[in-house]
């Protein structure tokens, strides 16, 4: 079966999240150093992103890199960050070609210089790009996203700029990261693991949640194209029924 074709381009997730997972454990299966596995992870992500862009997809965040990662040793963060500033000097000029706009979110002043002189750059370059959203989520904690959230709303309520009668959804995700992009519909984790491990917990609140045993070197547009399909096979009800679904417009089904 054709994946691709079976899917109704009309339905697609306008953001899709990925937790891309098990590079190490490919490169484990195969003997490899866990370097090489993150290095042909790099060709998924191209893959990946590229497919998005054809599909019409608006927004695409991937979990590039945790504070958590932090923890790892010291020789992989080192190779990870290499890795990183390399990849973001390659594909800048592809980017650009493709309509791909370049975002960060998290921690970024914890990066190494030479990081976050190749985002600025990058984002800066991309930055009058229409199409594909592309949103890095890099040294990023949601835990820390949300106390920091409460942290600068508690500020403004001090300050007398907001009162905390007015604070609700929509004026919660001003305080967010991702204050300038729509809530994911759509939240894929490779290489089995069926946790969502401190990524977007308040945007992923209605996003459906895809877990494949597929380590993220092997997952490429074939693999996308299943999940999309996946998730038009879903009923998002939004606490309605099935009846009131089928009876309103289009825009939730």
């Amino acid at each position: 079966m054709d994946v691709l074709q079976s899917i109704d381009r009309s339905k697609l997730p306008r953001h899709i999240a990925i937790i891309m997972d098990g590079n190490g454990r490919w490169a484990k299966e195969r003997g490899e150093d866990r370097l090489y596995g993150h290095h042909e992870g790099v060709i998924s992500v191209r893959e990946v992103v590229n497919a998005c862009a054809e599909l019409g997809i608006g927004y695409l965040t991937l979990y590039t890199f945790s504070t958590e990662n932090w923890n790892r040793p010291v020789a992989e963060v080192n190779a990870l960050m290499e890795l990183l500033v390399n990849t973001i000097r390659k594909e800048v000029e592809e980017l650009k070609k493709n309509n791909i706009r370049l975002h960060v979110i998290g921690d970024i002043a914890s990066l190494p210089e030479s990081c976050q002189r190749e985002l600025q750059e990058a984002k800066d370059i991309t930055a009058a790009n229409t199409g594909l959203n592309l949103i890095l989520a890099l040294s990023y904690s949601s835990r820390m996203e949300l106390i920091e959230a409460a942290r600068q709303m508690a500020k403004d309520a001090a300050a007398g700029s907001l009162k905390p009668e007015d604070i609700n959804d929509d004026v919660f995700h001003k305080y967010l990261n991702t204050a300038d992009f729509p809530d994911p519909e759509l939240m894929i984790r490779t290489s089995g693991e069926y946790r969502i491990s401190n990524y977007l917990l308040y945007q992923l609140a209605y996003a459906e949640l895809y877990f494949t045993p597929v380590h993220w070197p092997d997952f490429r547009k074939q693999q996308l194209y299943e999940a999309l399909l996946n998730y038009q096979q879903r009923e998002r009800r939004f606490g309605k029924t099935s009846e009131q679904i089928q009876t309103n417009s289009p825009e939730h089904v």
